[in-house]
């Protein structure tokens, strides 16, 4: 059948091995449409168990496979022998708050003094500098562990090694050929690297550096002889697990484990400052990958973006709980500001780019807010299919977020623009950057990308294409079908969630809710019901066939969700587009 999307995008049913499928079924007794998306996904029949029930034994390599590991672990333990103060220097966002989490409350544990500083977005910019150093030091730090940033940190590194001051970098992006001069760069994504966890977060480098560091400290009976408990690895996972969610790595892997896994330890609640952020957001049941990543991620990112960049950090951290409390509130007040200027940042935005045909949407304004822009941005590239870049404008200097389609690497361009003196800095991931540029090179920077874009051999289609692994009957909507779907997650980039199909229904009716998104009863000929919901939908093309009670008969293409209502779980269909049958 051709389905004649309403958003223009073609669906396609993604290659399957029936005779696998078959395999799968009679060996592990999934039900079939399971078996068919494994079989998709291509795992190995040996691999499914592991895949399904990850377990950080099972999938952790060796820490020391990372380069520098075991000199920044000599190094951080020198330091801690002669109870040195040790300095954190972290990044403002979610990843970069938890990986000064999870060193400081490891810290705490063993009693190792420590300072840790979050710079300011606006005020600071991104990264280690030579004033947020000093502060460090001024607080006694003999040693500074940077996380979640660094890697290209050359001339502040330069600024404490002139001062005796030792530094490791814990980091993830994508840095220039030439390495700052740190005692140790532990950083899987460094060109030397060949341990093959690239698709770590800092979060997760920084969890593989504290098993180094146990391990070592074990074997030095250093718990024993300081009379110290050896803190158990494992409860940092809630922590590093957040941090891998929120920062959209690919879900592959130990990722998977630390997902998985993490996510039992969130259930734990013993978390004070996680756990306040849950109750004061009524979670209540079991976290999920949703509750971390929409719910949780965005209120700790609030305070980098438009608030106080170190409360972040600080409400994973405290056990004061009239502190925790006290900072709960302001993170969400910064994170409800935060929507407010996004809204008003997209709707300006969006008019001056639904109708280019260049290949990357490239914005710049002086009124554009730095801290939300990468947001926008985002939203923008899917929207669009199209990569974006924004540029908030201040005085000769712009501070611009990039963010990218499959098949463009965006932080190694931005980098090439840096060697190629069109940016002063920058750096980032396959999918997302962030930069400062002289104004008077914004022009050459576009024309740099769009250069380097219509280069290389992209499938520029595939943005276009909705691929989807199997039509389902609206009966399918139950939880027993959920649970056994979701065997497959946690979802993500490397493992995306399955996408269905159900044909032939007709619109009962429909409502706005929370001003953005639409949700939607169906009928089939049978009388079936089917629940929906299509987020982000207002003001798009969705709207215009989801709020009229249109008569025509659709088709919907999209996920599956489970709501928690008075106790009772209820499935709900997650439109991504619609087709219909006469037009």
């Amino acid at each position: 059948m051709n389905y004649k999307s309403v958003t223009g995008k073609n669906w396609l049913f993604k290659q399957y091995d029936e005779k696998y499928a078959k395999k799968i079924y009679e060996t592990f007794h999934f039900n079939e449409i399971l078996s068919k998306i494994i079989s998709i996904r291509k795992i190995e029949l040996d691999q499914i168990e592991n895949f399904i029930n990850p377990t950080i034994k099972k999938n952790i390599p060796n820490p020391n496979s990372i380069k520098d590991m075991g000199i920044a672990t000599n190094t951080t333990i020198s330091h801690i022998q002669k109870r040195n103060i040790i300095g954190i220097f972290g990044d403002y966002d979610v990843d970069g708050a938890t990986s000064a989490a999870i060193l400081a409350k490891y810290f705490k544990q063993i009693k190792q003094p420590f300072e840790f500083l979050i710079p300011d977005r606006i005020k600071d910019g991104y990264g280690p500098n030579e004033k947020g150093f000093d502060f460090l030091i001024n607080k006694g730090s003999e040693l500074i562990i940077t996380v979640d940033c660094g890697i290209s940190s050359n001339m502040a590194i330069l600024h404490a090694r002139n001062k005796s001051i030792e530094t490791i970098v814990i980091d993830h992006h994508q840095g220039n050929v030439k390495l700052p001069e740190a005692t140790a760069i532990v950083n899987p994504n460094r060109i030397n690297d060949e341990s093959k966890l690239s698709y770590l977060c800092a979060a997760g480098v920084c969890f593989m550096f504290l098993v180094s560091l146990s391990n070592k400290l074990r074997n030095l009976n250093w718990f024993k002889l300081n009379n110290v408990n050896e803190p158990d690895i494992l409860d940092f996972l809630d922590l590093v697990s957040l941090g891998t969610i929120c920062d959209v790595v690919p879900i592959v892997g130990l990722n998977r484990a630390i997902i998985k896994q993490g996510l039992k330890v969130f259930g734990r609640r013993k978390n004070i400052g996680l756990k306040t952020l849950f109750d004061n957001s009524k979670i209540n049941s079991q976290p999920n990958a949703y509750h971390l990543g929409y719910i949780i991620g965005p209120k700790i990112n609030a305070g980098g973006r438009v608030g106080k960049s170190t409360f972040g950090t600080e409400i994973l951290i405290s056990e004061n709980q009239e502190r925790v409390d006290y900072l709960a509130k302001k993170l969400n007040d910064f994170n409800e500001y935060r929507k407010k200027i996004e809204v008003e940042l997209f709707r300006n935005i969006e008019n001056e780019t639904k109708d280019s045909k260049d290949p990357i949407l490239f914005l710049q304004g002086k009124d554009f807010h730095e801290g939300i822009i990468g947001i926008a941005a985002s939203r923008i590239k899917d929207k669009y299919n199209k990569p974006c870049v924004i540029i908030s404008v201040n005085g000769n200097i712009g501070k611009g977020s990039a963010r990218s389609v499959f098949g463009f690497d965006i932080g190694t361009i931005i980098i090439s623009a840096v060697q190629n003196e069109i940016l002063i800095n920058g750096g980032g991931h396959k999918m997302a950057g962030g930069f400062s540029i002289n104004i008077d090179n914004i022009e050459a920077f576009k024309e740099f990308l769009i250069n380097k874009y219509n280069s290389l051999v992209i499938d520029k289609d595939s943005c276009k294409t909705l691929y989807l692994d199997s039509i389902i009957l609206p009966t399918a909507l139950n939880v027993e079908f959920y649970n056994n779907i979701n065997v497959l997650s946690p979802f993500g980039t490397g493992n995306p969630e399955p996408k269905f199909l159900i044909e032939d229904l007709k619109l009962a009716n429909s409502n706005v809710v929370g001003n953005r998104h639409i949700k939607a009863i169906f009928y089939n000929k049978s009388n079936d019901v089917v629940k929906a919901i299509a987020f982000n939908s207002i003001g798009t093309v969705l709207e215009s066939y989801l709020v009229k009670n249109n008569k025509s008969s659709m088709n919907i293409a999209g996920t599956l969700t489970s709501n928690n209502y008075n106790g009772k779980n209820n499935i709900e269909f997650v439109i991504n587009d619609i087709s219909v049958n006469n037009i």
